[in-house]
């Protein structure tokens, strides 16, 4: 059965930015800045379109805040300023045509209906560490 148009992830110009590596959680996890975001209850493609229309020092700063805001036992925050200075370089140029989805472009624009948007961040997170598990078993 295919997923609803609401309920798809579509490719977006943000996706080098969004599945960049921040940082190995002490879980032995991938910390990227999609998850990141998500943890925190921001709209992760709306995020990626405001900070990529700053210029990078300022969407360099705006980046180490919202990393700043995340649970310090989860990961080592030593050097969040050269991270975050390293992954604004992923963001596209800011001419190009804005394809985010925002909270208030409507059903087809958005990930998720707002009620549902934990449900999809526990989805997103049990996927993935099933993809993890499933990778490690053929490494070893």
């Amino acid at each position: 059965m295919a997923l609803r148009q609401e309920y798809a992830l579509a490719h977006s110009r943000f996706n080098d930015f969004l599945f960049a590596f921040v940082a190995e959680e002490k879980s032995g996890q991938n910390l990227t800045v999609l998850s990141a975001m998500s943890r925190l209850g921001l709209n992760p493609w709306g995020e990626a379109s405001r900070l990529s229309k700053l210029s990078q020092d300022a969407a360099s700063a705006d980046l180490t805040a919202i990393f700043a805001r995340l649970p310090k036992d989860d990961w080592q925050q030593d050097d969040i300023q050269s991270i975050s200075g390293r992954l604004v370089t992923y963001l596209p140029d800011p001419n190009m045509k804005d394809d985010a989805p925002t909270e208030d472009s409507g059903p087809i624009g958005r990930l998720m209906p707002a009620t549902d948007n934990r449900k999809l961040i526990f989805w997103i997170i049990f996927a993935a560490a099933i993809a993890v598990a499933i990778i490690n078993q053929f490494k070893g």
